[in-house]
């Protein structure tokens, strides 16, 4: 289903923020590798927001999802001071890992692999 106008403002507007806390937090650095958020997906009644954090450089994403999920009320908290006047109500928040780094990295090695095998062919 397509996004309402809303809907990307919202999303737009919690992205900004969200990145804005996990700094502030020191929530955006774990363990040597760096955590910043994807995408916002917003419900079409503005009361639920799914955050795709997106790992890099981090042995354990699942440790650091559940990290960061345990310090979720302290970022909703946050999250509700900076936009209460902007929103009637705080939407629910879950968080979810985007593995579309991962997807970019394993595509790469294939693609490198298929040319190092084209160019094994070619010298033979």
């Amino acid at each position: 289903m397509k996004e309402g106008k809303r809907q990307k403002q919202v999303g737009s507007l919690i992205n900004k923020e969200i990145n804005d806390i996990l700094q502030r937090l020191g929530l955006s650095m774990i363990d040597g590798g760096m955590v910043s958020v994807s995408a916002v997906r917003i419900t079409p009644d503005l009361l639920e927001a799914r955050i795709y954090l997106s790992f890099f450089k981090i042995e354990d994403p699942a440790a650091a999802l559940k990290r960061i999920e345990d310090r979720g009320w302290e970022i909703k908290k946050e999250l509700a001071n900076r936009i209460k006047l902007q929103l009637r109500r705080i939407p629910e928040i879950k968080y979810f890992a985007d593995d579309t780094l991962d997807h970019v990295f394993k595509m790469e090695d294939l693609f490198k692999k298929i040319r190092d095998e084209e160019e094994g062919n070619k010298q033979q």
